[in-house]
């Protein structure tokens, strides 16, 4: 075996693989971007190597470079981890020109599985079922018109090559399908450099089942059994389990061996992922192979009790596989829950910031967690959002589940929006613990999963004056013990007033809305006077800044993480934000952004759809913005005209800048 790797990636893959090389013996060599010189992937490895600038396109996509690289490291192989250069052929033929290693498939299978147009007509000669639709090389628009029309609507629309939900636009009426050939060519283009597209009939209710295969250069070809990856926003998984709910022997046995099939027609090795549409009466449909480890993996794993990535190394270093298909088994149930910093009530936006605390439960048997940063790492524009990978295994569905659930109320992220919450609401959802979900199960429980902001509830009101009521007297007890008098009044924090009951007043902003707490001192405690009422707390904040309370005889563990006047409240696996107001500070009135648009993120202007002067309605789209691959179309917040653009195509712009000055009409 070769003595030394490179990790062509960052984040929670490249820490997952430098971890099972260096069980082999290997040294590993880790690349970075000006973004990433702290990452933890750079702590972990036994060298990092500087590629470039933050932008992708300029550090971890330039192979030239990745290449240099692993020439004056003296890296035997490179693995390309998942995403940027895993599938791209060109840059494995590159690594084998330099005499490198390549952890992953052939060149040829890369090839003939990076178009999904070229895969399909493979997997038809092969005899994989496939969706009805057009996958030919015409891409003139009357030709996609007319394959559309014998196809039928509802359509999807997608990118021929790529994946993760890019390039991708579901289309149920035929007015629509220009638009969508339009924006999934673009953010093809954009994407993946190819703006290829294929047509085809768009199932309403399927489930997204996927086959792990792997092969030896020996002729071996097994497969590990399926995930179901069917709970997606914006055709993005989010979570994902294994094995599948209401799976049947039979068609286990059934998809395993078309999945097969589909690797032994491309001449396969290495790990790979054959991914299908289940339908509601038990047909199965090719979609794509994934020709690379997947990110979901992990669960895989777990039920089998097999190390994937070890695989990967041995295969790629001329082993054979380490059993035969007969001797794998599942043992037991897994669920991947996937935390982003995204904000669910903003349509997932990715949430750019820094990671001012982050804190997850405990590894043990039943609970893994894979990441790629640290507490004080900054989530940033230029890469994908994901904070970790939170998996759970216990002896069936029910008992992951409530692992699951118990879990996600133990992470802890403060200074980002995350999904924890929605992750939470999905376990504990009754259709998901059923089992009886497809693809469209976010949409479908929108408003169940996704609920309106609520203000700030009694308990994190409480929480809030609480710990700060417990960090003045900390604050206190500190300056007494270092000041020449401990004993003194001035640094009691009772609230002791002449001819008043003795209490602090604390003003926090939520949201839009003030809202008043008066904390009264009682013995051993306090009461908390709030609008709806007044709550009896006590409690105590402990050495690792946790917050141990007793409320209205509830005891709960919390914690309140404080930036300035900034309060994150975390309970539960809920974060909630006050600003701590001080009423008597002079106030400072923004000036009135009048009717701008801004920027809800981040991001590259990559359309302006209107002109200065132009008369809109409401709902009109104005600008279309990149941001993490992926287009966010702005449009007109009510009738009126477009007073003034402020930028072109092509400008980068931060969160909140005002795209253009927009007249609303009155009344409207």
């Amino acid at each position: 075996m070769f003595d030394s790797l490179l990790i062509a990636n960052r984040g929670e893959i490249a820490c997952r693989i430098i971890r099972t090389a260096r069980k082999l013996g290997l040294r590993t060599i880790a690349v970075y971007s000006d973004a990433d010189r702290q990452a933890r992937h750079v702590a972990l490895a036994d060298e990092a190597w500087h590629i470039g600038p933050a932008p992708a396109a300029q550090s971890y996509l330039q192979a030239d470079k990745l290449l240099d690289v692993a020439r004056r490291a003296g890296a035997g192989a490179i693995h390309p981890g998942y995403g940027f250069l895993a599938e791209n052929a060109d840059f494995a033929a590159a690594c084998g020109a330099a005499g490198l290693t390549f952890i992953g498939p052939t060149v040829e299978a890369i090839r003939a599985m990076g178009s999904k147009s070229a895969a399909k007509t493979i997997m038809q000669q092969a005899g994989v079922p496939l969706v009805p639709g057009y996958h030919g090389d015409d891409q003139d628009l009357q030709t996609l018109r007319a394959a559309a029309g014998e196809i039928g609507f509802p359509l999807l629309v997608k990118a021929s090559a790529g994946g993760g939900g890019k390039g991708m636009r579901v289309v149920r009426d035929p007015a629509e399908l220009d638009a969508a050939i339009e924006g999934a060519r673009r953010e093809a283009a954009a994407s993946f450099g190819d703006d290829k597209l294929l047509l085809e009939r768009y199932l309403e209710q399927p489930r997204h089942v996927e086959i792990q295969v792997f092969a030896d250069s020996h002729g071996r070809v097994l497969h590990l059994f399926e995930r179901d990856c069917s709970v997606q926003r914006r055709h993005q998984k989010v979570l994902e389990e294994a094995p599948a709910p209401g799976m049947t022997a039979e068609l286990r046995r059934a998809m395993g061996a078309a999945a097969v099939t589909a690797a032994e027609a491309i001449g396969y090795v290495g790990a790979g992922t054959v991914e299908f549409l289940l339908d509601t009466d038990g047909s199965f449909y090719f979609m794509e192979m994934n020709t690379r480890l997947q990110v979901e993996h992990p669960v895989t794993e777990l039920i089998t009790g097999q190390d994937l990535v070890d695989w990967q190394l041995r295969v790629a270093a001329g082993e054979p596989l380490p059993c035969r298909q007969e001797e794998l088994n599942i043992h037991g149930h897994a669920i991947e829950a996937r935390i982003y910093a995204e904000d669910p009530a903003r349509d997932f936006l990715p949430s750019i910031g820094c990671l001012h605390h982050l804190q997850f439960p405990s590894e043990d048997g039943h609970l893994r967690i894979d990441t790629g940063v640290r507490q004080g790492d900054e989530v940033s524009i230029h890469y994908d959002p994901m904070i970790a990978k939170l998996i759970v295994w216990d002896r069936d569905r029910p008992a992951a589940l409530r692992r699951l659930r118990r879990a996600l109320e133990q992470v802890e992220v403060a200074g980002v929006k995350t999904n924890v919450g929605f992750l939470s609401a999905v376990a504990g959802q009754d259709d998901f613990a059923a089992g009886t979900f497809d693809t469209g199960f976010i949409e479908q429980h929108r408003d169940e999963l996704i609920p309106e902001t609520a203000p700030a509830s009694d308990l994190v009101l409480v929480l809030a004056s609480l710990y700060l009521l417990l960090s003045r007297e900390a604050e206190a007890q500190r300056a007494a013990v270092d000041s020449h008098d401990p004993w003194s009044p001035w640094h009691l924090t009772d609230g002791w007033r002449l001819n008043d009951d003795n209490h602090h007043r604390f003003c926090f902003t939520d949201g839009e809305t003030d809202v008043e707490a008066k904390v009264h001192y009682r013995s051993g405690g306090c009461l908390v006077e709030l609008s709806s009422g007044t709550i009896e707390a006590s409690g105590s904040l402990a050495e690792d800044g946790s917050l141990q309370a007793s409320i209205a005889g509830r005891k709960l563990q919390a914690r309140v993480v404080r930036r300035g006047a900034e309060l994150d409240v975390l309970v539960a696996g809920h974060a909630h934000r006050l600003l701590l107001h001080d009423p008597y500070a002079e106030a400072f009135d923004q000036e009135d952004a009048g009717g701008s648009v801004t920027a809800p993120m981040p991001g590259k202007i990559i359309a302006v759809m209107v002109d200065q002067g132009a008369r809109v309605k409401r709902g009109t789209p104005l600008v279309i913005l990149e941001a993490m691959k992926m287009e966010h179309t702005i449009t007109a917040p009510a009738d009126g005209v477009i007073a003034e653009l402020n930028y072109q195509a092509g400008a980068l712009v931060d969160e909140g800048a005002p795209l253009l000055v927009f007249d609303a009409d009155e009344g409207t």
